[in-house]
């Protein structure tokens, strides 16, 4: 379906996670923390396409996690960052992260479809349905009880558009539309790609409806397969095919101690706590997107990468856990570091070559 990046051939596709916000993912204090500059995101993301990876993939923040940092407060939106990324760059997918609450499904298919004509093809929308009552509350708009009944209205109007249906009208109870039309349509047919971030069972019959590719999260490798498993089941029931995605947070050196040291200075020593402590009973209050378990067990990954599963340790090491994820049905992982700009070069020289040599991916001119 698509061009560019999420086209290209590569078996297992890696991508760059949450590079919009400050900090990315990581939760902490430490000087070197990501403060998304838009010349930082334009160079990293223009490093990324160099490379070959397949996708830039934002996450949509309006609200700040408080502490000292104020997490995540400031970070760009995702449909102008797209535009912006989209003639900044020749090859990678650049994804457009969409609250469906927040963002008309006539407006966003009129954007997503100017982004794919500025890109060449090139967009990707991950459409995400909303947890956060603050940033509700912002908008001045209540919570659903039925957030995926909303989002399959929302997708319905925005793929009926870009298909280019004639004038149609819809019956609501979300939705109800008289008249609706859009031109252009999109250069990816029928649609964009898309893409959506769920775990629960509600988040993956929506995924399996309208997704080309579910985003999710696991706490250990081995849990990964029965939720690839599940998601193929239900993406059956609606004669469709499914690729899971996961998150991973990166911490790459020639060394295990090296890496494991880093790894507890920035998310245990220097961590912004308060923050963390926020973000964790908001996303456990509100929030289906982990299991109960990582938040019992897992508040590191918290405060390094949102909960994401850990790749810290040598080019080997990461190299072999990326190898046993994609043994265990994954797509593709997206990715976020401490430190974008810094990071991925080291991660890309020392652990693509890895990944090729283990047939997972090809050079950048394949």
């Amino acid at each position: 379906m698509a061009n560019g990046g999420m086209g290209r051939l590569n078996t297992f596709k890696l991508g760059l996670f949450g590079a919009n916000a400050d900090g990315g993912l990581a939760v902490t204090t430490v000087p070197e923390r990501w403060a998304a500059r838009w010349a930082d995101i334009q160079a990293v993301t223009q490093m990324a396409d160099e490379l070959g990876l397949e996708f830039f993939l934002p996450i949509a923040r309006w609200k700040g996690f408080g502490g000292q940092t104020n997490a995540r407060h400031h970070s760009f939106e995702t449909l102008t960052l797209a535009s912006a990324l989209a003639v900044s760059t020749r090859q990678i997918t650049v994804f457009a992260t969409v609250h469906a609450p927040f963002v008309h499904p006539v407006f966003a298919a009129k954007a997503m479809a100017t982004i794919d004509h500025v890109s060449g093809g090139r967009a990707g929308l991950n459409i995400v349905c909303g947890w956060n009552g603050p940033e509700f509350e912002m908008f001045g708009i209540p919570q659903s009880r039925e957030p995926y009944a909303q989002g399959n209205e929302w997708y319905d109007v925005f793929a009926r558009i870009l298909a280019g249906e004639e004038v149609f009208d819809t019956p609501g109870p979300h939705y109800k539309l008289r008249a609706v039309e859009g031109r252009p349509l999109s250069l990816q047919r029928p649609r964009p790609i898309t893409m959506s971030a769920a775990f629960s069972p509600p988040g993956r019959d929506f995924a399996a409806r309208t997704s080309d590719f579910i985003f999710t999260t696991f706490v250990e490798i081995s849990d990964g397969a029965a939720t690839i498993a599940d998601m193929r089941a239900r993406a059956a029931d609606h004669d469709r095919e499914v690729g899971v995605f996961t998150a991973c947070h990166v911490v790459c050196r020639p060394t295990q101690g090296e890496a494991d040291d880093y790894y507890e200075r920035f998310a245990v020593r220097e961590a912004d706590h308060a923050a963390v402590d926020t973000h964790m009973a908001m996303k456990m209050a509100m929030s289906g997107s982990h299991d109960a378990e990582a938040y019992a067990r897992h508040r590191k990954r918290f405060a390094a990468g949102a909960g994401t599963y850990p790749l810290v340790g040598t080019p080997q090491h990461i190299a072999d856990t990326l190898v046993s994820l994609h043994k265990a049905g994954f797509a593709g992982v997206a990715l976020s570091f401490v430190d974008y700009l810094g990071e991925l070069p080291y991660f890309a020289s020392k652990v693509l070559p890895l990944l090729e040599e283990a047939g997972l991916r090809g050079r950048n001119d394949e």
